[in-house]
């Protein structure tokens, strides 16, 4: 796998929910998409994000030698040099076809688990988690034109798995019982807390 598709080509833009910026990133071949919330919208919190995402691929023996922006991101040319990428931007009023499809995959998953949930008004950090929660799914699958048939990108980019009966057991939005610490007295030992979803550790955190 890493001799055939060891070079991986990345494609970035930016997305707003609610008026929420969020970085978003997709490998061509392999399909791995993240997402990430810009906190401000500063050069060096932007590059600091990516280099997160370039190190998890670097982690697994893949090497990002091109990545595809948007005319706005011109100014991290340099930066991309320095570490060896090949940074290429769109002319102007021109797009990447395949984030700008990916992004309108993820909103429409985020319209989908919103029209499930019972909430009026959605706080900021659950708009958050919905299109982490979003991001996290779309990964756990095979991708009909990605590198490996039954290996889902989550697995082939961090190199675990997805268990049915750990990582599906709550649905987003579910209310649950959470312990709390505690001591001997009569205070409640449970909090009412809403699921949002899995960590995607090993034992099925969520």
């Amino acid at each position: 796998m890493l001799e055939e598709h060891g070079n991986v080509t990345l494609v970035v833009d930016t997305m707003y929910i609610n008026k929420i910026p969020f970085i978003v990133t997709l490998s061509r071949v392999i399909r791995f998409g993240t997402i990430e919330m810009i906190k401000d919208e500063r050069k060096s919190t932007i590059f600091k994000l990516l280099e997160q995402v370039i190190n998890a691929y670097h982690g697994r023996g893949f090497k990002i030698r091109h990545v595809l922006m948007d005319r706005q991101f011109e100014c991290f040319r340099k930066y991309m040099e320095a570490a060896g990428i090949n940074l290429n931007t769109t002319a102007r009023d021109e797009h990447i076809p395949e984030i700008e499809r990916y992004i309108q995959t993820v909103k429409e998953r985020i319209r989908a688990t919103t029209s499930t949930l019972p909430f009026e008004q959605l706080p900021h950090r659950l708009i958050v988690e919905i299109a982490y929660n979003a991001v996290f799914w779309l990964n756990c699958f095979p991708h009909k034109e990605g590198i490996h048939s039954t290996l889902s990108p989550h697995t082939i980019v961090t190199g675990s798995k997805i268990d049915f009966n750990k990582h599906c057991r709550l649905q987003f939005g579910t209310y649950v019982q959470m312990h709390e610490q505690h001591n001997n007295s009569l205070l409640p030992r449970t909090a009412g807390p809403i699921a949002l979803r899995p960590t995607g550790n090993e034992q099925g955190s969520y």
